[in-house]
């Protein structure tokens, strides 16, 4: 049974991430602490992806409690392998919801902030590419919201690096699970008979 406790360690890992995403994507909605933005959908579109929340959040919490409740499943069906497999299955869920997570927290870092510049709403550093994120002067083409770039960066790099911990411990687990359910676990002593 060590590896149903291993997965249950998993699944109380994740579920502080996938929380975290969801409060990380709720705050993209209103840079500077305000709502006005939102209203007037003053926003960058990747924000209205909920890559945080449906994403790294509600996907992820899917194999969390999968792997929080497979105890139970593995009682009820009465093998620890059929539970494993169903481990594999919701691990590829929050492996998805990861990924699309990543991608386009990655993708709107990439393109910057929607903000009102000398030129009007734009984003000002779309065409730029990564070069913006090590040009700090730059950043003051963005007069509102107040530290708007700031704000982006920061809560897209935690998206990023809380998105890339699940994709890993999904990764995990997946490895697990099929060693467990197709090897049975090494956790067990079975005893072989020479003789039979």
């Amino acid at each position: 049974m060590c590896s149903l406790g291993f997965a249950r360690s998993l699944g109380f890992a994740l579920l502080p991430l996938a929380t975290c995403c969801i409060v990380a994507n709720v705050l993209l909605f209103f840079p500077d602490g305000q709502m006005d933005f939102v209203k007037d959908n003053r926003l960058t579109k990747y924000v209205w992806y909920f890559m945080g929340v449906g994403g790294g959040g509600v996907a992820v919490f899917i194999p969390a409690i999968t792997f929080l409740t497979m105890g139970k499943c593995a009682n009820s069906c009465g093998t620890e392998s059929c539970a494993m497999c169903g481990s594999v299955l919701a691990s590829l869920i929050g492996l998805a919801g990861s990924g699309y997570c990543f991608i386009i927290s990655a993708v709107a870092l990439l393109e910057g902030p929607f903000c009102f510049t000398s030129l009007g709403w734009r984003s000002p550093f779309e065409s730029e590419g990564p070069k913006y994120l090590f040009a700090r002067d730059s950043w003051s083409e963005c007069i509102q919201p107040g530290h708007i770039v700031e704000w982006n960066v920061t809560l897209l790099s935690i998206l990023l690096g809380l998105s890339t911990l699940e994709f890993l411990i999904c990764i995990v687990q997946i490895i697990s699970g099929l060693i467990n359910a197709v090897c049975r676990p090494c956790c067990y002593k079975q005893e072989y008979s020479l003789n039979a």
